[in-house]
């Protein structure tokens, strides 16, 4: 059953971190008018039906952890017990109702805003999930709002490298130049959210700048996904020199490449979730 939850985490994660960025993304990237075309549409719809399977998926395991059984589990009175008594369940209702308004949203006319707030919001909900909930009062409610910092800068980078992979692939009637320059402008502001945000939350959750030992459990996780972080950022300073360069269809490879590192950091972001922090005394 961990290692559902876990599955499950990497894969709500992903559609919801994508839908957002993705779908912001590509206005900044190509222009205000970009926005309701029909494949990123038709994308984020996908996406956001993966996001309402896997949600549900999620509630279900989480209440099952707490039922111990799946006729327990699958009870309503269950359900309605762990959705309105418990906080979880207080998120996770409001959670799944923006992915519900997501849905109607792109499948009918609504414009482009609408649908950045909704994603927006969506993701934001995923903030107090997990570690976020650990500390009471003010201190709680500030991790959960760095918490929500650090998921919308991963999603923007993440959904805007996907969006930079499309653009490269289709590169006719786009200033490819201009978008590389773009996205390196507000990538540099992303990573350096990223690694603010990712360091208050480490010293919040443990009592230190690092964990220890290093080589277990938490600290270990923790630093896969540093290293993979690292990993992208010099792959992106490669792509800078390759855009300079001219070398296009290296760099699409290149982007593929990080695109990927940044799913792999978010799976170990969804394993590093259903850890306890290990705090220094």
């Amino acid at each position: 059953m961990f290692s559902a939850m876990v599955v499950c985490r990497f894969v709500h994660f992903s559609a919801v971190l994508l839908l957002f960025g993705g779908w912001v993304f590509r206005p900044l990237l190509l222009g205000p008018f970009s926005g309701g075309r029909p494949p990123l549409r038709a994308a984020c719809r996908g996406l956001a039906w993966l996001a309402l399977v896997s949600g549900i998926a999620w509630l279900l395991l989480t209440t099952f952890s707490m039922a111990g059984s799946w006729s327990d589990t699958l009870d309503p009175a269950t359900l309605k017990l762990v959705l309105g008594s418990t906080f979880f369940g207080k998120v996770w209702t409001a959670h799944l109702l923006l992915n519900v308004l997501l849905l109607v949203a792109l499948y009918t006319t609504f414009r482009f805003g609408l649908i950045a707030v909704v994603s927006f919001l969506l993701l934001a909900t995923l903030a107090p999930v997990g570690h976020g909930a650990m500390l009471d009062g003010w201190q709680g409610q500030l991790l959960i709002l760095n918490q929500m910092i650090h998921l919308l800068c991963v999603g923007a980078w993440v959904g805007g490298l996907a969006v930079l992979w499309w653009v490269l692939t289709r590169p006719a009637g786009v200033e490819v130049d201009a978008v590389l320059r773009r996205f390196s402008h507000i990538g540099f502001v992303l990573v350096a959210g990223i690694i603010v945000t990712g360091l208050i939350n480490t010293r919040v959750l443990t009592g230190a700048l690092w964990p220890t030992p290093l080589f277990q459990g938490f600290a270990l996780i923790l630093l896969i996904k540093v290293s993979l972080v690292v990993l992208m950022l010099l792959l992106a300073l490669f792509n800078l020199v390759m855009s300079r360069a001219g070398h296009f269809a290296v760099l699409r490879s290149s982007v593929a490449l990080e695109w990927l590192l940044g799913l792999s950091a978010i799976a170990a972001v969804s394993l590093l979730g259903t850890l306890p922090p290990l705090v220094v005394s």
